[in-house]
């Protein structure tokens, strides 16, 4: 397996060739260590292989494509002036992943997705490392959002995190769990919660979610990211969940219901914590869904049969279908936020979230639209039969402690005067 030294070094000599621009195209293949969890180690190495060739062949004869680790590769394509040339090698590349091959043998036909990042020379990077990272910064971005590719963008580049530091902030409890409350909008009443980490680095500085659980995914660290998250977030709902109906939504990441275990760490909190399963909510973004269907598929209907319900996040704007929703153990579709923005101003946008309210209750699925900015949204929500809301209209994340104290009180008063 080539290192990052000896990525370095082909990049290096690229620059050194004095040929003028070229690109640094980072490619992570999806999937592609499952062969070697599934089939064996010889199969893995074969897939790799394949995989490593078959990137080859759809690119010219004068790039190079080295590997970088199980799942990621990267490619030095030189005489690319500009973004369009690129474009040409990325749909290539991404037409030879649209179908599924033969990797290993042995092993069914197996379809893999490529996450692309790129990075330019010169204007992305002078030099060897600099264009690496912004390579993968790209790829970061890409993955992030859902994407196939993104160029390299030093308007969103991303804050370096420390392996060790998230690692041992981890170990020592030094993230947060936040609270963000969940409306049942014709009822104009909380009933829930969404359990949000949040984590300062070593650095004393905040460090977006997205940016650490995205690195906690490629770094190994997401079984205990999730553990920390699990247990913290019951820890603390161990407070609220007297309150009949209240509903506490976790997010699990598809890393981690790919590693296995999880479901079990949840079970065995629940137990721990006196949580009925039924209280809880598993969300799981969209896009997940389409990474590894057939382990998701066992993880949440596992899950489901123990009582827990199942919520589709970022619902509208991913991969999911009608045929995923028939695989799923569905009990709820999140309404991404870019679709309930607009939707008191733009009609087609509303038309567009009706819709999906309508199907989701078609199909027996709560709705839960997110991101509620205003009340002229949370009105026309409420119009449409939307079940729940979540936004800053109704209520911003806070410290959990902070929701407790101020929650909890209320609670209480309400389930006395419902046990009169």
């Amino acid at each position: 397996m080539l290192n990052r030294a000896a990525i370095h070094a082909a990049i290096t000599r690229q620059i050194g060739d004095g040929m003028g621009g070229f690109a640094v195209m980072v490619m992570r293949i999806l999937d592609l260590r499952l062969i070697a969890l599934r089939f064996g180690s010889a199969c893995g190495e074969q897939a790799e292989a394949c995989v490593g060739q078959l990137i080859a062949d759809s690119l010219r004869p004068a790039d190079t494509v080295l590997q970088s680790s199980d799942e990621t590769f990267v490619a030095m394509l030189p005489g690319l002036h500009n973004r369009n040339h690129v474009l040409l090698a990325i749909a290539k590349l991404a037409a030879v992943f649209e179908q599924p091959h033969v990797v290993a043998d042995d092993t069914p036909p197996w379809q893999t997705r490529a996450i692309i990042g790129v990075a330019l020379f010169p204007e992305d990077g002078a030099d060897a490392d600099a264009l690496w990272r912004n390579a993968q910064s790209a790829a970061d971005d890409a993955q992030r959002r859902g994407d196939q590719y993104a160029f390299h963008d030093p308007h969103s580049a991303r804050i370096h995190i420390d392996y060790h530091d998230l690692r041992d902030s981890i170990a020592a409890n030094r993230l947060a769990t936040y609270f963000q409350p969940i409306w049942n909008l014709a009822q104009q009443r909380i009933v829930g919660v969404e359990s949000l980490a949040r984590w300062t680095s070593r650095a004393q500085r905040p460090v977006e979610p997205e940016d650490f659980v995205t690195f906690a995914e490629q770094n190994h660290l997401i079984s205990a990211l999730t553990r920390w998250s699990i247990h913290s977030t019951l820890r603390h709902a161990s407070a609220l969940l007297r309150t009949p109906d209240f509903l506490l939504a976790i997010n699990l990441s598809p890393q981690a219901l790919s590693h296995g275990g999880v479901v079990e760490q949840l079970l065995d909190a629940l137990n721990i914590w006196g949580i009925s399963p039924t209280a809880v909510v598993a969300e799981v973004t969209e896009t997940a869904l389409a990474r590894d269907m057939d382990m998701a598929v066992q993880a949440l209907r596992r899950l489901r049969d123990r009582g827990v319900r199942v919520a589709i996040d970022d619902f509208g704007v991913g991969y999911a279908s009608i045929t995923y929703l028939s695989k799923f153990p569905v009990s709820e579709l999140k309404i991404d936020k870019s679709l309930v923005a607009s939707i008191a101003s733009d009609a087609r946008g509303a038309k567009l979230v009706e819709s999906i309210i309508q199907f989701a209750h078609n199909l027996g699925l709560w709705t839960t639209a997110e991101g509620i900015e205003d009340d002229a949204t949370q009105r026309r929500l409420l119009e449409m039969g939307c079940d729940l809301g979540q936004g800053y209209h109704l209520g911003r994340p806070e410290p959990a402690d902070d929701f407790i104290a101020r929650y909890a009180p209320r609670a209480a008063v309400a389930e006395a005067a419902a046990g009169k």
